[in-house]
């Protein structure tokens, strides 16, 4: 009698962690109502950026056509990772690090990549992991790749990218103009401790690169030219809030959030 009040007992316990377990298991980011205020400011780099790489588009596939790319001089291309101008840092990601709930996401994080003239038109972007729904949907457009050039054969190759090690997320070709590769359902396994760096080329023409923060709520702006930003519609708190380049780095400060704006510059030192 005692063993089976034993085991009674054992159960009930067990039942009862295993609820709380539940209970606090952590939840994503919730949508909502939009908050009050907004943070504004400028991501600066400290020192000189890196020079560009000049490509010898000689040395790769359709080279007639690609040398027809604006920037190209005598069959050379510059491809610049890091583009700052007057001190004041491009295409820098700025997002807050974790927040319950607020804005609904809309066409945040949504990215939609164009080949065009053996290049990548949108050079940084912002992708977050799709719904269980938007997954089984074959024409979602949470991440797309089209191909703009006639005759010419492109092949999109995504990466989750973490130090030196790359993740391969979907490998598409695609043949023509107008081909587009619906690959959302190909980052449905992003983890948010793990994935971090988005890397997009082709490997038909390595050369063709671009770059994307994964992010997790839609509280995040990218840069301009200016190396300005604006984050809006915050509910009101304390955030922790990152600058990041992935060919710079990152920095990382507290921002208080009331109604109106809050201000938050950033300097990233060059590598």
């Amino acid at each position: 009698m005692k063993k089976v009040l034993l085991l009674a007992l054992i159960s009930i316990v067990s039942i009862c962690f295993t609820g709380t377990s539940f209970a606090a298991k952590k939840k994503g980011y919730a949508e909502g109502t939009a908050g009050a205020g907004s943070i504004t400011g400028v991501v600066s780099l400290k020192g000189k950026p890196m020079a560009p790489i000049m490509e010898d588009l000689s040395k790769g596939k359709n080279v007639e056509f690609c040398s027809t790319h604006p920037d190209a001089k005598d069959g050379v291309r510059p491809r610049h990772k890091v583009v700052a101008a007057g001190g004041k840092l491009q295409d820098a990601v700025v997002f807050i690090e974790v927040i319950d709930g607020g804005k609904p996401w809309g066409d945040l994080g949504k990215a939609a990549y164009d080949f065009e003239k053996c290049d990548i038109k949108q050079k940084m972007l912002a992708v977050r992991k799709p719904t269980k729904a938007e997954s089984k949907d074959k024409k979602s457009d949470v991440l797309i790749v089209t191909n703009q050039d006639a005759e010419i054969l492109h092949n999109p190759h995504g990466y989750s990218v973490a130090g030196a090690n790359r993740k391969t997320l979907f490998n598409k070709p695609l043949p023509s103009q107008g081909d587009i590769a619906y690959v959302t359902k190909n980052i449905k396994r992003l983890k948010q401790k793990k994935d971090k760096h988005f890397f997009l080329q082709c490997d038909q023409h390595n050369f063709m690169e671009a770059d994307a923060r994964i992010v997790w709520n839609p509280y995040y702006a990218i840069t301009g030219a200016d190396g300005a930003f604006k984050i809006d519609g915050v509910p009101a708190g304390k955030y922790k809030v990152t600058a990041w380049q992935p060919y710079v780095g990152e920095s990382s400060q507290e921002v208080t959030v009331a109604a109106g704006a809050a201000k938050a510059d950033f300097t990233l030192t060059a590598k």
